[in-house]
Order: C-alpha cells, then sequence, then structure tokens
C-alpha cells in the first residue's frame, strides 16, 4: 500500500470513483462509448466498467466460478461460463510443463471439496438491464467458450470431461458434445466461422472442429498448456500461447501445423493471445511475469513489454483499438493500457479474482 501511494503521489493522483489509481490522466478516453464487463472467479460476480471514464457502474452476482466472459455480436448480452468445481491449487508439473495427475484420475478427482454440478452453466446478462435473466447448460465444468458469427450457438471447453459441447443460444440446449483431449481449456472460432479450436491444458493437443458437422477435421500439438487463440484478420495464421515454455505459437490455420514457435522475455507464463482488429499488432497477457507482449505480427519481431497488474490474465480491446484492459487475479483490478503510448495509465477495482474481460460497445 505504501508504495502505491508513492507512485500516486509522484504522478498525483486524483481519487475518481472506483479506479484505484492513476499513473497518468484519462483524458485519452473521453468520448469512448463502451462497457467493459469482467468476471471474477472467487467472487461469483461481474463487474461493469464505464469505458469513458473507467468507472465501475456496478456489479452483477452470476453464480460459482464466473470465468470465460462473451457478448453476443448484437451487444445485447454478455455470456459468461460457471462452474461448480472448486478452485485447486495449480497442478504439479513434469519436467516437460505437463500436469501430473494420478493413474486413472482426472484432475478434478481427488479427495478435496466435491463438485457442485449443479452449479455448472453458461448465466446470460442483459447488457442493459445490467442484471443476469437466466442460465442454460453449459456442459459439466464450463470454462472458456466462443460463439459462432451469427452468435446462435456458443462453444463450450468442458475441463473436467474431455470434451467440448455446442449449445444453441436460442432453446438453451445442448446440441453437440465432441470428444477432445485431457483439460481442454481455450475456445476460438475463426474469422469465416467455419471452424472452431480448443486447446487442451495438458499434453499441448489443439483439435479442430467443423461448424457444419461439428467433427474433429485436424489435431495436432504445440508445447504444453496452451491456453488461447487468436487469429489474424482473413484467417490462414493463427497464434496460441504456451504457459509452461513460454512461448507463442505461430500456426498454419489451412495446413494445420505449427509455422514458428516466439520466445517470449523470460519469466513469462503466457495465458491471453488478441489480434488487432487492423492485425498489426499481437498481444499476449505474460500471467505471473505482470507484463503484455506487444508483437509485430509480420516479423513477429517483441516491439514492447508493458507492466501492468499481478497475473494479468484474460485480455480484451477497445472498439477502436486505442485501449487494451487485463484482468489481475491476486490484485482484483484491471489495468488499462494507453496502446499509443504501450503504458498502463489506470487500475481499476474489480471484484475477487478477476478473469476474463469483454468489452461491449454501447448499442442505445
Amino acid at each position: 500500500m505504501s508504495t502505491r501511494r508513492r507512485i500516486a503521489g509522484f504522478y498525483g493522483f486524483h481519487a475518481f470513483g472506483s479506479v484505484l489509481f492513476a499513473l497518468f490522466p484519462l483524458t485519452g478516453q473521453a468520448g469512448q462509448n463502451y462497457q467493459i464487463f469482467v468476471s471474477n472467479e472467487k467472487s461469483g460476480d461481474v463487474s461493469v466498467i464505464n469505458g469513458s471514464d473507467n468507472r465501475v457502474l456496478g456489479t452483477i452476482p452470476v453464480g460459482k466460478r464466473p470465468r470465460g466472459i462473451h457478448a453476443s455480436p448484437d451487444g445485447k448480452t454478455v455470456y459468461v461460463a460457471l462452474s461448480g468445481t472448486p478452485i485447486a491449487a495449480p497442478p504439479q508439473l513434469d519436467a516437460q510443463g505437463n500436469p501430473i495427475f494420478q493413474k486413472g484420475k482426472d484432475d478434478d478427482d481427488d479427495d478435496g471439496p466435491k463438485a457442485d454440478k449443479s452449479a455448472d452453466a453458461i448465466g446470460i446478462v442483459d447488457v442493459a438491464r445490467q442484471k443476469l435473466t437466466g442460465k442454460v447448460s453449459g456442459g459439466s465444468d464450463p470454462e472458456e467458450f466462443s460463439l459462432s458469427k451469427d452468435g446462435t450457438r456458443l462453444y463450450v471447453s468442458n475441463e473436467d470431461t474431455k470434451t467440448a459441447s455446442v449449445i444453441n443460444t436460442a432453446t438453451g440446449k445442448v446440441e453437440h458434445i465432441v470428444a477432445v483431449g485431457q483439460e481442454p481449456e481455450g475456445v476460438a472460432t475463426t474469422p469465416d466461422g467455419k471452424r472452431f479450436y480448443v486447446t487442451c491444458e495438458a499434453g499441448g493437443d489443439v483439435y479442430v472442429i467443423d461448424t457444419a458437422g461439428y467433427t474433429v477435421v485436424g489435431h495436432f500439438k504445440v508445447n504444453v498448456r496452451p491456453r488461447s487463440m487468436d487469429f489474424l484478420p482473413g484467417g490462414g495464421v493463427g497464434f496460441i500461447p504456451s504457459e509452461s515454455t513460454g512461448e507463442l505459437n505461430v500456426i498454419d490455420t489451412v495446413n494445420l501445423k505449427v509455422l514458428k514457435v516466439i520466445t517470449l522475455p523470460p519469466g513469462s507464463r503466457p495465458m491471453s493471445v488478441k489480434v488487432a482488429a487492423d492485425g498489426r499488432r499481437i498481444y499476449v497477457s505474460n500471467g505471473r511475469a505482470g507484463t503484455v507482449s506487444v508483437l509485430d505480427s509480420r516479423t513477429y519481431e517483441l516491439l514492447n513489454t508493458i507492466k501492468v497488474g499481478v497475473r494479468p490474465w484474460g485480455m480484451a480491446l477497445s472498439p477502436d483499438g486505442k485501449f487494451l484492459y487485463t484482468a489481475n487475479g491476486p490484485s482484483n483490478d484491471v489495468s488499462v493500457v494507453d496502446l499509443a503510448a504501450n503504458t498502463e495509465i489506470a487500475r481499476i477495482k474489480a471484484g475477487s479474482s478477476p478473469w476474463a474481460v469483454a468489452v461491449v460497445p454501447n448499442t442505445n
């Protein structure tokens, strides 16, 4: 706390709403017309932040362990993955960085608290009302998901059953269950909407699923603990971070193979990857390093390393591409990064253990 006060004093701290501290003036965000929704894993709620002035507008109770969070294409609904599986300590890793499980058991089969399967769901939040309006099935222990391009389907990773579920957003029903690898984590829909990818933490398996018939049309491996995925606009190339090895994998999405492996700065434990809307920059949240790496999407040169909050996980970009937001779990806040200056300009108080971020343009 004393360090934070010294920093605040040095830069002329000005308390404003729920902003913890501002490193630089926030005038650059004037006129921003969007909201930031943050899933808070431990407090079971979603924080709503105003994009124009970084004020917390409200907190929405949603259920147990909210993690993955995404908005519908029309911006009227925010979906959030909920899970009744208790939070566990990070797994012990082998020499290759793979989680070590007891023989014959999965990651959740231990002698600790038992999972509350009745809490597993996808929560539905009405953006205008800032209220949880319902829940639909998300399969077992939903962690992350992505949406179809028309918003009619959710593609969900089910961490404890080695599957991915396809949910119809109109009926709320699970339409398909697709077998994948152990500990499925990240899910990403391709720019053309014809496929979605599921990254599996244990073993580094990546599955490619066709959205017409929901069959596995490809399977390849990256280095272990892949957490997420994003694509260059127009497709053809994707990016997958490998947490345990501190790397970013460049993927040929036509031939389904690894084109290049980029070594990130020492200490990086990459979690989330986002590609700028214009395709020129790649942003990687480096987890325990407390930084975000900025890379050129053509040369893969490391352009900047930006210091943010403690263990940044999920990220989102503002609609105009000027700002980046990171969910900082252990410090219970959200970093605001000015991408023109490559500098963190504010941290905003969130709930307990923020996990992911979704940016929603105002539609009214």
